[in-house]
């Protein structure tokens, strides 16, 4: 449940939304029942369902804080006013930092989608808006350096992205990022080279 318009979320609320962020990223969403979230926020459970109505709006708010630091991480890039491919490769950057951090456990969203199969599922419609959201801000981006083959050339980023997410907790992590790196440099070579060779044609 959002705080009134311009009041700042009570400490509680907080408190709860960090607890659940860490447990469910570290343990995954299933695993981690009300009760535990309660005790390690050190809240009632009327104090959370005052909040939260129930866990699904818990998980919902979990995932928009994950949306709102990714939104902000790209917002980063494109604010150091690099050239486009220097911007994609920025955020190509951070996500290899990201998953060289302690810690580290794939992408959030993915692991979300996994336990929410159902199409229908308000989570997992959360997953969806968010990875368009990401589809949409790489094709725009790879737009500027050439807009023929944007979208081709941002999913495959996205995969590139995903792969590098699995295995990123999977096997060595600097290794997997500077593998992702290679790839996202021959993606953008390749785009850029593409557009050279069609306007000399």
């Amino acid at each position: 449940m959002p705080s009134p318009t311009g009041a700042r979320p009570s400490q509680a609320r907080s408190r709860l939304l960090a607890t659940a962020t860490r447990l469910f990223y570290t343990e995954g969403i299933h695993a981690v029942g009300i009760d535990r979230i309660v005790a390690e926020a050190q809240v009632t459970r009327a104090t959370l369902y005052r909040h939260f109505p129930g866990k699904e709006d818990l998980v919902l708010a979990y995932l928009d804080e994950v949306d709102r630091a990714m939104r902000g991480q790209a917002a980063g890039a494109v604010a150091a006013a690099l050239p486009a491919a220097g911007t994609v490769r920025a955020l190509a950057e951070a996500i290899a930092q990201g998953i060289r951090s302690p810690g580290f456990r794939g992408c959030a969203f993915l692991n979300a989608a996994a336990e929410y199969p159902d199409p229908a599922s308000p989570v997992r419609q959360a997953v969806l808006a968010h990875r368009q959201w990401f589809l949409d801000t790489v094709t725009d981006l790879l737009a500027q350096v050439r807009r023929t083959g944007a979208e081709p050339a941002a999913r495959h980023f996205v995969m590139l992205r995903d792969g590098a997410m699995a295995a990123g907790c999977l096997f060595d992590p600097a290794l997997v990022g500077e593998t992702f790196l290679r790839g996202v440099d021959g993606l953008l070579q390749a785009h850029a080279a593409t557009g050279r060779a069609q306007e000399a044609g």
